[in-house]
């Protein structure tokens, strides 16, 4: 704010030497004659000072045998004087503030922040069909409607929030309550009702750890898909020893299941190699209105190329966003060639793999036992197989469908 008030009322840098420049600055400070920026050079001191204050240096430079010049003009007033001289300028300059101004009165660029579960083009395609774009005008932005009709349209929306921000439309949404509300309510309705646990998978029991519930199966016991692990329905017995009823619960057990199982990956020894020439050509363009325009490649008669290409919305004062993109495309040109991978380059690809593999198991909490490897080759192809034995924690839940006690019985 301080730096545009000088601009509009003008200021001058100026350079003091003389007799007793230190006396010169101390007196301007008691005369309150604001100085800034100064800088001592030995000789001399540069610095800043208003209009108002260097019209009252006179009294002070004949005191301190000091001189005073001016080594710039800067603000509006001694701008203004050029302009006077160059009519055309100034109109253009005029013409581009009232464009620029008037642009500034529409939506540029629509921003969604915090959204996880519901995607960007989910909610481009929703705010569009809703006439919310860029391009549209502030004043018609009804931002308590859009917060409304987000959170009706997705259910997961419980909190939403849209601010102008320069030329942008910023929106936040907040999506995790939902999911946990919707996971306790899921659980409050699961309990309910009576859960077995089953089994997901075939393999051997490694452990059971039984919280409620009757357990099924033991450790060391091999089971199938599908079978029950830990039954969500308890027995009460009569005297006889016979059932009385039953009561039903929520199985809860931590369960590990031991098991195979393989995987294979094939990678074709000979490949496309590319060889770049060090040609390419570089593209300016514009997009704005929906349309790029660019200027005609002169000399690209390349065979084989690749295209890449940056773009970036222009930005006014860091906060209005134009609905102007700057790009550029390189083209490089290059040559193929057929290459052969090397015993080596196949072994490091295969490793790759393997360690994208067992980091997608261990995310998902997956402890590998025993890890066989083979590698072998023919009809031109490569071929990897591994052998995983693992443990994981396994079991659904599976609701218990209640039937009478009498079928049970066998009555």
């Amino acid at each position: 704010m301080l730096q545009i008030i000088r601009f509009l009322k003008g200021y001058l840098s100026i350079k003091v030497w003389g007799f007793s420049t230190e006396r010169f600055i101390n007196l301007c400070g008691n005369y309150n004659i604001f100085l800034w920026d100064i800088v001592n050079h030995g000789d001399y001191y540069t610095m800043c000072i208003s209009l108002k204050g260097f019209y009252q240096l006179k009294n002070i430079t004949r005191k301190t045998g000091t001189r005073v010049v001016i080594t710039s003009r800067y603000g509006l007033p001694f701008l203004s004087l050029k302009l006077k001289k160059r009519k055309i300028f100034l109109a253009g300059f005029l013409g581009s503030m009232f464009f620029w101004i008037w642009m500034s009165g529409f939506i540029w660029n629509v921003e969604i922040q915090g959204n996880l579960y519901v995607t960007d083009d989910v909610f481009q395609d929703f705010l569009t069909e809703n006439g919310v774009e860029a391009g549209m005008k502030k004043k018609i932005v009804d931002i308590e409607t859009l917060e409304k009709s987000i959170r009706n349209e997705f259910d997961i929306v419980t909190w939403t929030s849209a601010r102008i921000d320069g030329t942008k439309l910023v929106i936040q949404v907040k999506e995790n309550d939902l999911v946990q509300n919707f996971a306790e309510d899921t659980k409050e309705n699961m309990d309910e009702a009576g859960y077995d646990i089953i089994a997901d998978k075939d393999g051997v029991v490694e452990a059971i750890i039984t919280r409620s519930g009757v357990p099924k199966v033991r450790e060391g016991d091999e089971v199938k898909k599908g079978d029950v692990l830990v039954e969500g329905s308890i027995p009460i017995y009569n005297e006889d020893q016979t059932i009385k009823r039953y009561e039903y619960c929520k199985a809860d057990a931590d369960i590990l299941l031991k098991y195979s199982f393989t995987v294979t990956e094939e990678i074709v020894e000979k490949y496309e190699k590319r060889i770049y020439t060090g040609r390419q050509v570089k593209r300016q363009y514009i997009f704005i209105a929906g349309k790029k325009l660019m200027l005609p490649v002169v000399g690209n008669n390349y065979e084989f190329s690749d295209k890449l290409e940056s773009q970036y919305q222009a930005v006014l004062f860091g906060g209005y966003d134009l609905p102007v993109y700057f790009g550029k495309t390189v083209i490089k040109e290059y040559t193929k060639e057929e290459g052969i991978y090397t015993k080596e380059e196949i072994k490091n690809k295969f490793e790759e793999k393997i360690l994208k593999l067992i980091e997608s198991l261990d995310e998902k909490g997956v402890q590998i036992i025993e890890k066989n490897v083979t590698i072998k080759k023919y009809k031109g192809k490569w071929q990897m197989q591994v052998d995983f034995t693992v443990t994981e924690p396994a079991g659904k839940e599976s609701k218990i469908e209640i039937a009478p006690l009498e079928d049970e019985q066998g009555v």
